[in-house]
């Protein structure tokens, strides 16, 4: 990757408390940045490169607010005579002047050459002190934006903003660092070259490399769901008894390791995939209402996940009895009786289990019961399988659209017990894709390892495929789960 000379860098500058650090996070992915509800805890610029390849290619300074502009204004106003050498100077001259030392601290990476991206919040009016801050960013020369960065959904006072920044600002963008999306990012990026042609060669290969850098994760991402997949269907335990053991206490135990230990290869996976897309400090939790919130095993889970029992049944007439029997999960978890049989025979897939007889009679779930031994797992439940694939979609979701400058979590009603139907990914599959999902089980159940290898490379490139489709910007409707 070609890196242009000279790293672009942008001043990230606005009066205290007006989003600047939000801005700063989300633009560069970096939830270490400070934010504080407090106004003048950043007194000291602080530099946030962001690195692809080992190799910077953008660099966003969040800076002091404006602590005096007026005064700052009235002193550039009065000299003219330094031309194209004002901000410098003012830095000179005011150095060791308290009142304005934020002031000088703000301007040092403007004085150095950085472009200005300039922060409001928009849910105020416009007041005199805007007016003197907008006048001093215009007077410095450097290639500027302004970014109405509206906290609250209140947009009453938008139109006058954007009066005022056409005369000051070579572009204007609304952005909400709270909520914005990778693609509000590129489009941001995009919008800086046109503040002045010398950016246009680098932010270019800035938005380049960001591209081809988020494509990148998403492969990534694919590559750590289907390790999942094959770790949790392939995980088994066995537990050896005494003759004369509580057999039955034995199973629910062994049970509720099992459902433990694959619960935490999950967990692992999504906290692999919240790294990968560099949210690293926060603890980030689903919004109250997501489905991912209930156990993996939690009957909930199982009502509204998965395939519908007409999907599984057509499913298992044309893969030719590979499917099995539909089942569901019991309530309330961790016992022995996990799993409970819908009565009825399922489609041609009833077949394999031995002309009609019942599932509990040779294993639950993968358990294989006899002599002094017990085993769980592995589990060969095709729904089991796609459950695992819509919990992991739905956090993808959520990750990628949960910008690094919103540091807190909303908290909307819940809306958990209003779920109903299947509501997943995978029920809105086609064939084609189930029946990738059914070769890749047995595939992986049957310890061939030519057929695992293909069955993983088509389910791979089908996930990679469907991560592509699931980026979109999060909406109400987006994170009912």
């Amino acid at each position: 990757m070609k890196i242009p000379e000279r790293t672009p860098a942008f001043a990230i500058v606005g009066h205290p408390n007006e989003g600047k650090s939000s801005v700063v996070s989300t633009l560069a992915e970096n939830d270490r940045v400070r934010i504080s509800p407090t106004p003048g805890e950043t007194v000291v610029c602080q530099s946030f490169p962001v690195t692809i390849d080992g190799r910077e290619i953008i660099r966003f300074i969040d800076t002091p607010g404006f602590q005096n502009p007026r005064k700052t204004f009235r002193w550039m106003q009065a000299h003219a005579e330094y031309d194209d050498r004002i901000v410098q100077a003012f830095i000179d001259i005011h150095a060791d002047d308290p009142d304005l030392s934020q002031d000088c601290e703000l301007l040092t990476p403007i004085a150095r050459g950085a472009g200005v991206i300039y922060v409001v919040d928009g849910s105020r009016p416009l007041r005199s002190m805007d007016k003197a801050e907008m006048e001093i960013l215009r007077l410095t020369g450097a290639p500027r934006m302004a970014i109405i960065n509206c906290k609250e959904d209140d947009t009453r006072y938008l139109d006058q903003w954007k009066t005022a920044f056409r005369r000051h600002f070579n572009a204007i963008r609304v952005f909400n660092a709270h909520q914005a999306t990778y693609a509000e990012r590129i489009s941001l990026l995009e919008s800086l070259k046109g503040i002045d042609q010398d950016w246009i060669a680098p932010l270019s290969t800035v938005i380049s490399a960001f591209k081809k850098d988020w494509d990148h994760r998403k492969t990534l991402t694919a590559e750590i769901i289907i390790t999942m997949l094959t770790e949790s269907l392939e995980f088994s335990l066995t537990k050896n008894h005494a003759e004369d053991a509580d057999e039955e206490s034995l199973k629910k135990k062994l049970f509720a390791k099992y459902i433990r230990a694959v619960g935490k290869i999950e967990k692992t996976a999504h906290q692999r995939i919240r790294k990968l897309y560099k949210h690293n400090i926060f603890n980030y939790d689903l919004p109250p209402q997501s489905i991912v919130h209930q156990d993996l095993f939690n009957e909930k889970t199982w009502q509204v996940l998965g395939l519908s029992r007409k999907q599984l049944a057509t499913l298992a007439g044309i893969t030719g009895g590979t499917i099995g029997a539909a089942v569901d999960v019991a309530a309330h978890g961790l016992t022995f009786g996990l799993f409970t049989l819908i009565g009825g025979a399922v489609g041609a897939g009833w077949a394999a289990f031995g002309g009609g007889r019942r599932l509990a009679e040779k294993k639950v779930a993968g358990m294989a019961l006899g002599g002094h031994q017990i085993r769980v797992g592995p589990n060969e439940n095709i729904q089991f399988l796609y459950i695992l694939i819509d919990r992991v979609f739905i956090f993808y979701a959520h990750i990628i659209n949960w910008a690094h400058g919103r540091q807190v979590m909303p908290i909307p009603p819940s809306a958990m017990g209003k779920l109903s139907g299947k509501t997943g990914y995978t029920a809105a599959w086609n064939i084609s894709a189930q029946r990738k999902c059914t070769s890749f089980l047995h595939a992986v159940l049957s310890g061939d390892a030519a057929k695992k290898e293909r069955a993983t490379r088509e389910l791979r490139t089908l996930i990679r495929n469907e991560l592509e489709k699931i980026y979109t910007p999060e909406s109400e409707d987006s994170v009912r789960f």
